[in-house]
């Protein structure tokens, strides 16, 4: 069976609707639209002029990828801007060079300098709206695409009608109403001579996927559109309430284990997802697996490192640990502690009067220091008898009460002597060195560079 072409007339009714459900137009409302030149673009300017109740402003970005052709697309838009009236604005872009210092590829770099030029524009001309030509063929052809790629619900989507502040009027009009607008109407269009190659992915959907659809079923197009918007709203519904458990259960960087694993799959997925910016699939189930862990454990995901702790799930940032190095002390010099942004400063005092002691500011009895001091991150094995606690406990054992992140762990400064531990910083000092009132000692204190302290290092 040989499909034949269908001539159809563009609903412009249809097309009233979808700007009126998502109130695309507001009257009175400058709007800016993107045209390349090609039939879609022209198609959406044309209708926007002659609907009126707005004002409408024209961007054309050349992205210098075809040579002369670039550059009749440009001339042509500005010729067709000055026949209608409309106030034009052009610019253009390296486009090959950007791709190769963000590693984009070509289609991912042209996209993003253009809608830089759209956005800056827009906020330069005063316009409320940006309006681009997406149509029903192009949100099939996203949707196919998306699918084989093995999406999930927001993948089969589509193409939004709205974005934060672009529009897309069209989205529901199929390319073949579009041809036939034009066509009526003797609008002229420039061709991109590279959508007839079926080297790109998307071009050879449109050139034989997507007849081979409508051989099938000639309301395929539109029947994807329609069902994209219907689902569009079940994804709108979920992330919803996937936004309410996190609002619940999301404490800082953290959330219960427990929680996070009696809620309904399609509810947590959203909700990691929310968390872990980038994370496909196969990341967010390895986070679930966590909530069944019995012991500390962790995943790295784009990004980020998820640890099972006490419970709960850790969310931070997947940044290099950077443990501290052995540091000696020298008596009466500030020194910074490694890379943590902390700063020590030491000096000799004589206790006259009864000490306050604090979780940054340590004072020693000299007599009881055993060689030199030294600061360094916790090693296996440490332990140590805060005063005050009457109980010898490990450091691993402090740091787990605590509920630490590994990357604070590994971050906070521990002093030693040639005995071992004598201050935790965060945590306080040792029995055995504590200095008294009446005491030669050495005081140490422990503060950040900015001047902030955190939880942990307020006076106890």
């Amino acid at each position: 069976m040989v499909l034949q072409k269908r001539i159809m007339t563009m609903n412009i009714d249809k097309i009233e609707g979808l700007i009126k459900k998502f109130d695309m137009l507001p009257v009175g409302m400058k709007i800016l639209c993107a045209v390349s030149g090609g039939r879609d673009s022209v198609c959406l300017l044309h209708f926007l002029k002659n609907r009126g109740g707005n004002e409408i402003i024209c961007a054309h970005f050349n992205h210098r990828l075809r040579g002369q052709e670039s550059n009749r697309d440009e001339q042509f838009v500005k010729n067709l801007c000055k026949s209608l009236g409309i106030k034009c604005f052009t610019a253009s872009g390296n486009v090959l060079e950007h791709a190769k210092q963000s590693g984009m590829s070509i289609e991912e770099a042209a996209r993003d300098l253009r809608y830089e030029f759209l956005q800056k524009t827009a906020q330069e001309a005063n316009a409320g709206r940006i309006a681009t030509a997406h149509n029903a063929s192009d949100n099939a052809e996203t949707v196919l695409l998306n699918m084989a790629r093995g999406t999930g619900l927001r993948g089969v989507c589509g193409i939004p009608p709205v974005r934060d502040n672009i529009i897309r009027p069209l989205l529901l009009t199929q390319r073949a109403e579009i041809e036939s607008y034009l066509a009526e109407n003797r609008f002229d269009y420039v061709e991109d001579s590279s959508n007839l190659s079926d080297d790109y992915s998307r071009n050879r959907l449109r050139h034989k996927v997507l007849p081979a659809i409508e051989e099938t079923n000639l309301l395929a197009i539109s029947n994807i559109s329609k069902m994209s918007l219907s689902l569009r709203e079940d994804e709108s519904f979920l992330s919803g309430l996937a936004e309410e458990f996190l609002e619940k259960n999301l404490e800082g960087d953290a959330i219960l284990a427990q929680k996070l694993k009696n809620a309904p799959l399609p509810i947590a997925y959203r909700a990691l997802k929310s968390i872990c910016d980038g994370a496909g699939r196969i990341h967010l189930e390895s986070i679930l697996s966590l909530c069944d862990a019995k012991k500390r454990t962790a995943v790295d995901i784009p990004g980020m490192r998820v640890v099972f702790e006490q419970g709960r799930l850790i969310f931070g940032r997947n940044e290099e640990i950077k443990s501290i190095q052995k540091q000696y002390i020298e008596i009466g010099k500030k020194m910074l502690i490694g890379s943590t942004g902390l700063e020590l400063e030491s000096e000799k005092v004589k206790i006259s009067e009864r000490i306050n002691n604090s979780f940054n500011t340590f004072f020693f009895n000299y007599e009881n220091i055993c060689g030199k001091i030294f600061v360094a991150s916790r090693s296996s094995g440490d332990k140590i008898e805060l005063f005050g606690r009457n109980c010898t406990k490990t450091v691993k054992k402090l740091f787990n009460e605590a509920c630490l992140p590994l990357k604070d762990r590994e971050e906070t400064p521990i002093l030693y002597d040639d005995e071992g531990v004598i201050a935790i910083y965060g945590f306080g000092v040792a029995k055995r060195c504590a200095a008294a009132q009446g005491d030669d000692a050495i005081k140490i204190e422990i503060k950040r560079t900015d001047g902030h302290f955190n939880a942990a290092e307020k006076d106890g």
